[in-house]
């Protein structure tokens, strides 16, 4: 007889969500590094400079952890991965921070889950769209909202193609982290490897064409050190984390990490630049976590079995 049950859906473990805070540190701050890079360099430079240079610490990784690199037709998949989840996001975003705040930007980013659960519905067998998940999401982009302020919301509007530019952006990483399900499996160092290398070789004739970099005036230290901390921190280690993550929660689990990476950028800054921690911090923060609890499930689930003594089904 032939079972009819739905494939288990993927959900994060403690160590996941252990991960997921980590990854929301090193990803809040690419945003910071990318506004002081793009003040002095052109977006697709900056793109380039970020994977390349990641690239450049991951396969050396590899190669000392003796890790295989992919090799003849086996590029591809690593081509399309490089393609849709850093050539193309990259660029529409850096190129966006360029016309609008990083904190706007930010939040534009932050819709990445709402696009995710779309296309994982459609694309998925195992990570199909419930009520549970929409209103999830729902609350924890609310949450990001409240958490940004009303000052950068009164921005929405002006520089109309730099906000499309990253919501086309945070559309592209949708497609990524349904696409990096087929890596599942694999090792973590060649994945990312592998990506960022396929992701320099796409973007190099970009910029030789448009921006030629060679033409342009030295960029100053801070920018240097900038793109530098962009592509060891905020992209070799982050992605390393990023696979690790993606192989056991998910694209739906994985695109969580945008509700916390304000979060994350808000406790540095009140923890090492002393800076005060508002109200509406609190109540974003809030709506965050009951977003985070309802696209995962397991906690209202407990919740649940504490008031009543019974498991829902």
């Amino acid at each position: 007889m032939t079972s009819t049950a739905s494939p288990a859906r993927p959900t994060l473990s403690t160590a996941d969500w252990l991960l997921l805070v980590a990854l929301s540190i090193l990803w809040g701050g690419s945003f910071f590094f990318a506004k002081i890079a793009v003040g002095e360099l052109p977006p697709l430079t900056v793109a380039l400079g970020r994977v390349g240079i990641a690239a450049a610490a991951l396969v050396l990784l590899a190669r000392l952890m003796g890790t295989a690199l992919p090799a003849g037709a086996a590029w591809r998949p690593f081509a399309v991965m490089g393609l849709i989840n850093n050539v193309v996001p990259f660029g529409l975003i850096f190129w966006g921070q360029t016309h609008i705040p990083s904190g706007l930007a930010a939040i534009l980013n932050a819709t990445t889950p709402l696009f995710t659960v779309l296309v994982a519905h459609v694309a998925t067998a195992d990570e199909k769209l419930d009520a549970a998940r929409l209103t999830g999401v729902a609350a924890g982009l609310l949450g990001v909202t409240v958490m940004i302020g009303p000052d950068l919301l009164r921005e929405i509007g002006a520089n109309v193609w730099g906000q499309l530019a990253c919501l086309l952006a945070a559309l592209s990483y949708a497609f990524a982290g349904v696409y990096g399900r087929r890596f599942r499996g694999e090792p973590v160092l060649r994945v990312a490897a592998g990506r960022l290398s396929a992701s320099t070789i796409l973007l190099l004739p970009l910029v030789t064409l448009i921006d030629r970099p060679w033409m342009l005036p030295f960029p100053a230290t801070t920018a240097i050190g900038a793109l530098a901390a962009l592509a060891l921190l905020s992209t070799a280690l982050a992605y390393v984390i990023f696979f690790r993550i993606l192989g056991s929660a998910g694209a739906t689990g994985i695109s969580l990490v945008t509700f916390l990476i304000p979060v994350s950028a808000i406790l540095l800054g009140t923890q090492i630049l002393g800076e005060q921690l508002a109200a509406r911090h609190i109540v974003g923060m809030a709506a965050i976590a009951l977003g985070l609890a309802a696209v995962d499930g397991r906690p209202l689930r407990w919740a649940y079995r504490v008031g009543t003594g019974f498991s829902p089904r």
